[in-house]
């Protein structure tokens, strides 16, 4: 299809600088072919009309688990460790592949409708996350959830053997939207002659590393005791970081864990609302930022934001640090939209996501103007950050499809969704 954006205001980048444009846009595709001048023989199948509206590059959730948007406002309040082990693991204990395929969808319906274009997923059965990730159209980095107490050990195996099956019927197909990685769960759940064993293996499938780490103050005190060390030099020690690797949180690091950090090129996923509502604290952010650590932003799951709208992680994203830090500059609106876009992107492995310029895919969305607190328009970019609730997204373009317009979801039946996820819960709860 190709798309033409007439006079629209959009957000640009150069060279990693994010500024407010005017202008024409076109897509044929599934990429962005010219921005400014319209291409030669160029016809639109469809023309959005600019007017009152703002494009921009989608959003990318680099760390989620989409199927537990089952578990939403149902495992609140509690310390962190009676949520993951009282609550959360009983609960999915009881899941069936269908039931996280439903799941899967509710979330994909918020994100889709919060501007969101591309996540980062654990999951914890095959097929049921990347079913539902090629069905609605969006681009996604699907990873099998991995646990293991050592190399030979049979439920590891099993997992292990079925994250690579997922690999093999879902990597073929769907324009490369469909991509893997493989995600040993955590140090406190993976033994490190396990951890060895998955790092051998992505070596083998030429894929990267989505992993938990120092996410709590119990973590970091059992891996000390256990092994003398910090999860990071855990995992340093390991070899997980020969590989390409996203690891999630990094709320408790040490100097010592940022270098290693950097000098392995570790993209950082952080989640302040998780965190936050965990009560395992902050990530040192802007410490990290400064040290050169690619940090990008995710959502975590719905059973502990408890949403998957990037535009509140944003938000809190780009104020509590200042608060924390007290000072009113640290993580501003351009790094904070850098962390939900570019940096998601390097997070993720994209080459060609994450940006609106030429050459780029068309993973984009188009947001209402006319809403009262985008007004007035001093600056767009601050209003991503300090404004927008998500809302405002009317229209969500992935790999040139538009899988909603004008509000309406194209590719999900969102009714049906709603209805068999609530059958579900009822049956779990």
């Amino acid at each position: 299809m190709n798309i033409y954006f007439k006079n629209i205001e959009f957000i640009a980048s150069d060279n990693g600088i994010f500024t407010v444009k005017k202008g024409d846009i076109f897509v044929s595709g599934n990429k962005i072919v010219s921005v400014g001048n319209k291409p030669c023989c160029f016809l639109p199948d469809k023309t959005i009309d600019g007017k009152d509206k703002l494009l921009i590059p989608g959003l990318i959730n680099a760390h989620t688990h989409v199927y537990m948007s089952l578990f939403r406002n149902c495992a609140d309040d509690l310390l962190f460790n009676d949520w993951l082990f009282g609550r959360i693991f009983p609960m999915e204990d009881k899941l069936t592949e269908e039931d996280q395929y439903w799941g899967t969808l509710l979330g994909l319906c918020e994100m889709i409708r919060t501007g969101t274009t591309s996540y980062l997923d654990m999951c914890i059965v095959k097929n049921a996350a990347s079913r539902a990730a090629a069905e609605s159209g969006i681009r996604a980095v699907i990873s099998r959830g991995l646990q293991g107490e050592s190399p030979d050990d049979e439920g590891g195996l099993r997992r292990l053997n079925e994250a690579k099956e997922d690999i093999e019927a879902f990597s073929s197909g769907y324009n490369g939207r469909i991509t893997f990685m493989l995600a040993p769960h955590a140090p406190y759940t993976c033994a490190p002659s396990y951890v060895e064993k998955v790092v051998e293996e992505a070596k083998k499938l030429n894929i990267g590393i989505h992993t938990h780490l120092a996410e709590s103050k119990t973590e970091i005190r059992d891996i000390k005791e256990k092994y003398g060390i910090t999860p990071v030099e855990l995992y340093e020690k390991a070899g997980m970081f020969s590989v390409h690797t996203a690891a999630a949180h990094c709320v408790n690091l040490t100097d010592g864990d940022i270098d290693i950090l950097r000098k392995y090129n570790v993209s950082v996923l952080t989640n302040p609302r998780s965190n936050m509502k965990l009560g395992n604290g902050f990530a040192p952010v802007k410490k990290l930022m400064d040290k050169g650590v690619n940090v990008a932003l995710g959502t975590d799951s719905a059973a502990s934001n408890n949403n998957l709208n990037m535009f509140k992680e944003l938000g809190y994203l780009t104020l509590i640090h200042k608060g924390t830090a007290e000072d009113a500059v640290t993580v501003t609106a351009q790094e904070g939209f850098k962390a939900a876009t570019v940096n998601g992107a390097e997070a993720l492995g994209y080459k060609d996501v994450g940006e609106i310029r030429e050459g780029m895919k068309a993973d984009l969305a188009v947001l209402d103007l006319t809403c009262p607190q985008m007004n007035p328009r001093s600056n767009l970019l601050a209003a991503l950050s300090y404004s927008a609730y998500g809302t405002e997204v009317e229209t969500l373009i992935v790999d040139g499809r538009i899988l909603m317009e004008n509000r309406e979801l194209k590719t999900i039946d969102e009714e049906r969704v709603i209805f068999e996820t609530n059958k579900i819960y009822n049956r779990i709860k």
